[in-house]
């Protein structure tokens, strides 16, 4: 291993950290965090399919459709890192409770929806929920093993299970859709949120409590307005285009916002993101190559539902179960992450992971409307769906190691905004690639498209590769954790 090149094995020594066994507490306590992770990352595509239905059912106008996604999408990826301070200032595991009660109130809520107005409050509560347990969870976590084997082991299952899970949302909104009802994509969570509200409280531990300080309340309001900004901004370009004044106008506001919060936080005494925290190259590049990742694949996954069933005429169900193959991928990826991690270090997992995932992407930019392409496909995106996860556990180990104590809260609401905001980014941009390019059928702009992903994801490797070495990164990456 190269000395600028930090992997968990190397940072602590304790007999916890040498081994990626769970104690039969931490597997009962993982289990609860992961099955709740696994759960809100169905929410972000299991109503996909079923939103048809969901119209018919309840009234809603087909342009309004969309709303049962954004709305859901917003909240998820602005209340992020606001709820990540609140987890290091008030408590990670009553945060992370809270989140499921409010989880299985709005899915009820949902569930028993008769009006479209119902149904969005639902889906803007089960956002929110979102926001306050997955930094939560991935907190609890970080605290639960040091640095090491362990935790990456826990990361990667983390990572496998969330990533599987967007794959899994659209097969299981099938599969609900056509053989009871849409109402049971949000059941599910009531018996879910039950679950984890009655073993959760006996199996989740934290650290004890420090002296709590004051939260910085204008910088959250400021930041998470423009994170929501920016999220609709996206999604606005996807369904109306890039020159559309609600594109360009919400993503200016965000560009807006984010100046004010820089400016609120240079003069506040308790900034809600510590300027120490910022300069450590390992935690800015390595959300970077989170939101690129997350950005790629699920992108990826839609642009392979359109090809499935546009240019080779299966129905969304048997392209959703096509499909899982690559969710297959994903979990393989997340148990073999950690082993490459303990070898050859985070940062060479995030490199070769979005090396390998752009050359299983390449291929697919060459499909045509045979169906004989589809072995390859389920080939290639298996090996990508693997490569996708070695690096969002690079990624995820590379932004929470040697982060004080006091600021962990604050670097897992970073790699879960990373992550969601990919989510939210990468589909509206790769839906406007395949619209300009489109002839008389979606076809050429599908490859274009799948080119273009491959691309991005390819200059995302070279740019870390580059980055991730550079001494300065390193340095900071590297420092003690009382030294920031």
């Amino acid at each position: 291993m190269s000395p600028t090149d930090t992997s968990p094995r190397s940072t602590s020594t304790t007999p916890a950290a040498r081994t990626e066994r769970f104690a039969p507490a931490q597997t009962i306590a993982m289990a609860v965090l992961l099955t709740a992770n696994f759960t809100l990352a169905v929410d972000f595509s299991i109503l996909n399919v079923a939103l048809p239905h969901i119209g018919s059912e309840l009234g809603f106008a087909t342009s309004a459709l969309q709303w049962t996604v954004t709305s859901f999408a917003l909240c998820a990826a602005g209340f992020t890192l606001f709820f990540g301070r609140v987890a290091d200032l008030f408590g990670r595991r009553r945060l992370f409770m809270s989140g499921i009660v409010l989880l299985g109130i709005s899915s009820l809520a949902g569930g028993l929806a008769t009006g479209p107005e119902l149904l969005l409050i639902a889906r803007v509560g089960q956002g929110i929920a979102t926001a306050m347990v997955t930094p939560a969870a991935l907190l609890l976590m970080t605290t639960m093993f040091p640095e090491g084997p362990a935790r990456s082991r826990a990361l990667g299952l983390n990572g496998a299970l969330m990533a599987a899970g967007f794959t899994a949302g659209a097969v299981l909104g099938g599969l609900l859709t056509g053989t009871v009802s849409w109402r049971w994509a949000f059941f599910i969570n009531v018996v879910v949120s039950l679950g984890v509200v009655l073993v959760g409280p006996f199996v989740l531990r934290e650290p004890a409590s420090r002296a709590r300080s004051r939260l910085d309340v204008p910088g959250a309001v400021t930041i998470t307005l423009a994170l929501v900004a920016l999220v609709l901004g996206i999604d606005t370009a996807g369904r109306a285009g890039w020159a559309h004044p609600g594109t360009w106008g919400a993503m200016l506001a965000a560009l807006v916002l984010v100046a004010v919060f820089l400016r609120i936080e240079s003069g506040t005494a308790e900034p809600l993101i510590a300027p120490s925290l910022l300069k450590r190259g390992s935690i800015a590049w390595g959300n970077l190559a989170g939101l690129l990742a997350f950005a790629t694949e699920t992108s990826l996954v839609f642009l392979l539902t359109l090809y499935l069933q546009d240019s080779l005429g299966y129905d969304a169900l048997t392209a959703g179960l096509i499909l899982a193959v690559l969710g297959v991928g994903t979990v393989l990826g997340g148990l073999v992450a950690p082993r490459v991690i303990g070898r050859f270090g985070s940062r060479s997992a995030i490199v070769a992971g979005l090396t390998m995932q752009a050359a299983a992407t390449l291929p697919l930019a060459f499909v045509s409307d045979s169906r004989g392409w589809l072995i390859p496909l389920l080939v290639l995106t298996f090996l990508g769906g693997v490569a996708n996860l070695v690096a969002i556990v690079g990624y995820v180990v590379t932004s929470t190691t040697g982060v004080p104590s006091e600021q962990q809260g604050l670097a897992t609401g970073l790699v879960t905004m990373s992550q969601q905001v990919g989510i939210a980014l990468g589909t509206p941009v790769m839906s406007a690639v395949v619209t300009a390019f489109a002839a008389a059928t979606l076809l050429p702009g599908l490859r274009v498209a799948i080119g273009a992903n491959a691309a991005l994801t390819l200059a995302a490797a070279i740019l870390l590769a580059l980055v991730l070495r550079r001494p300065e990164t390193t340095t900071s990456a590297q420092a003690p954790a009382g030294a920031h």
